[in-house]
């Protein structure tokens, strides 16, 4: 976005004379609050260096009703793929993995009590985590959100 309003206000040409620090800076920008999946159905939705992570709606579809979550404690540390909580519902229980790696700047107390939240809100109200990012090359091989709904419909068939 900050790329797409550089190059409006002025011209094509001020965007290619940017400095590399420059042209940098705008594109971090665009990270700001989007969200990356992972092939196994966790979110993170980046907040400049703050990830909200949870389980994708497709994953608590596949759950069924949610009865019990387990979460990590601020300031505990993770690295990338590591198992930071688990999910248990009606049918299964599993594991939950960070997609990214940093320390828990939150944990979702709501879940205690109410863990339906994650049937009823996962991508909003039913996150599990919030991190602060240890590196943000992390989100490189993440699936944006085209990627994820293309991938879960090759999963369904």
């Amino acid at each position: 976005m900050a790329l797409r309003v550089l190059s409006q206000t002025f011209g094509a040409r001020a965007l290619q004379s940017a400095t590399p620090a420059a042209r940098r800076a705008a594109s971090q920008r665009l990270s700001f609050f989007s969200t990356k999946y992972t092939p196994q159905h966790e979110y993170v939705t980046l907040n400049g260096k703050e990830g909200t992570i949870g389980i994708t709606d497709f994953a608590q579809n596949s759950l069924g009703d949610v009865v019990y979550v387990d979460l990590p404690s601020v300031g505990d540390k993770f690295q990338k793929g590591d198992a930071f909580g688990a999910v248990e519902s009606v049918k299964a229980a599993s594991d939950v993995y960070t997609p990214v790696s940093g320390t828990v700047t939150a944990v979702n107390e709501d879940l205690a009590e109410s863990p339906n939240l994650v049937n009823d809100e996962a991508m909003t109200g039913g996150w599990f985590i919030k991190l602060e990012l240890d590196d943000e090359s992390d989100l490189d091989d993440l699936l944006d959100e085209p990627a994820y709904k293309e991938h879960c419909e090759n999963e369904e068939h």
